[in-house]
């Protein structure tokens, strides 16, 4: 964890956290508040939930479904080097990219017949994360927020989502207060920074300058007493928390024995792994850890070999961490992205954008695992058998989680919204 021996970076710290833990600047936040009439419009959906916390792993890009969780064994035109192998769970084969996957397949529920509406990567990735539409009018709240809102946080002291990876672009709390973004870390191994005080700035002068802080924003916030503005200030109260929060120890990856940090990959997406699974532990409900890029137009058969070595051990370590700490059945481990691959092999030996047809994964928090649902046609091309829309791969999460996925919030602008859009849960993958 890094220490820094200049008081000003505690500053920098609580200034950051503003933009960061919550997601906000005082002067972008002035425009209300998210509004709902209490007990209106319920969800009939709404059950006991099978999860508590969601480890949500994004494969930026868009990962060939073809040569991951899809395979076409019998047609070695749309495979093209790709071969496949047998996993634990009988019937389901897995690319040959993914040998230790395949060992804990039993733990899986591949869904086979993603499809989306989104054709580009960040329209893809921002309907993914909401279940909504990029639109320059609104920005709709990620499923960490969702959470968060109908939810408690986990722990107090911590953050309530966690966002491991380089997304400028994450939709984070959208229209809701800005104290429900996840805090944003880049590397996973260098814990937060700013939060150790040099040995003569001590708790009174930190409080003192926090004093003097709020008096200057008095008049402001007096002036502009609305919600968001409010959580601008309630931010700083979030941080000094934090800082002095004896759980900052979950974010150290140092605590971890050297072998378990190997067994996932010392690189930033599998240490991003181990990061998610020391937080969830320690009480942060939703993590997500980004990885990629899977945009393989050129090379397809060179690039994603190297990119499943790195996902291969992680998620496969991850899935037996979480088993062996008996976190799994508690703990939903989501795998997305937002589109797959062409069956088609373009002139430059890659795979192009692919939005008709993909894969997406879920393991433990109450799936049933060692199944396939859905199914692409013979190509690999179109969802062909149970089709599952964006919305409804959402919606499932927020089943598992408990959220009311009928209920409606109203944005700023007074307009409704729910969970996961219109989606309807795929039901039939748990038990």
């Amino acid at each position: 964890m890094s220490t820094f021996t200049d008081p000003l970076n505690r500053r920098v710290f609580v200034t950051k956290a503003a933009q960061s833990l919550l997601g906000v600047t005082a002067a972008s936040q002035l425009t209300g508040k998210a509004l709902a009439i209490p007990g209106e419009n319920t969800s009939p959906l709404k059950q006991v939930p099978t999860a508590r916390n969601v480890i949500y792993l994004y494969m930026n890009g868009g990962m060939s479904h073809l040569d991951t969780f899809d395979p076409k064994p019998d047609n070695a035109e749309v495979m093209g080097l790709t071969k496949t192998i047998n996993t634990k769970a009988d019937g389901i084969r897995l690319s040959e990219n993914l040998p230790l996957v395949a060992r804990q397949a039993d733990k899986l529920a591949i869904i086979r017949s993603m499809s989306s509406t989104q054709g580009a990567h960040e329209q893809g990735q921002y309907f993914q994360r909401t279940s909504y539409t990029l639109r320059s009018s609104i920005r709709h709240p990620s499923m960490g927020a969702w959470l968060e809102k109908f939810q408690n946080r986990g722990n107090p002291t911590l953050p309530g989502s966690v966002m491991i990876g380089n997304e400028s672009r994450h939709p984070g709390a959208g229209f809701f207060e800005a104290k429900f973004a996840p805090l944003m870390i880049n590397d996973p191994e260098s814990g937060i920074s700013n939060v150790t005080p040099n040995s003569w700035f001590t708790q009174d002068r930190l409080t003192n300058r926090l004093g003097v802080a709020k008096r200057l924003d008095q008049k402001f916030a007096e002036t502009y007493d609305v919600k968001n503005v409010r959580a601008y200030s309630d931010m700083y109260d979030d941080a000094v928390k934090m800082m002095k929060s004896e759980e900052l120890k979950a974010f150290d990856l140092d605590a971890e024995p050297a072998a378990l940090r190997e067994k996932y990959g010392r690189e930033r997406f599998g240490q991003g792994c181990l990061l998610a699974r020391r937080l969830v532990e320690h009480g942060v409900r939703h993590v997500e850890v980004s990885f990629g890029s899977w945009d393989t137009h050129n090379a397809n058969f060179t690039r994603v070999p190297e990119l499943c070595d790195e996902l291969d051990a992680a998620l496969s370590t991850l899935l037996q961490d979480l088993e062996s700490r008996g976190m799994l059945n508690e703990t939903l481990v989501v795998l997305a992205t937002e589109f797959g691959r062409t069956p088609e092999i373009n002139v430059n030996d890659g795979r192009d954008h692919h939005p008709s047809g993909f894969s997406c994964v879920l393991a433990g928090g109450g799936i049933r695992g060692g199944q396939v649902y859905g199914a692409t046609d013979e190509k690999g091309d179109k969802a062909a058998d149970k089709p599952v829309t964006i919305p409804d791969f959402n919606a499932t999460i927020g089943y598992a989680l408990g959220l009311p996925l009928d209920q409606v919030l109203y944005s700023p602008t007074k307009r409704p919204f729910t969970v996961a859009d219109k989606g309807k849960p795929l039901t039939q993958l748990f038990g």
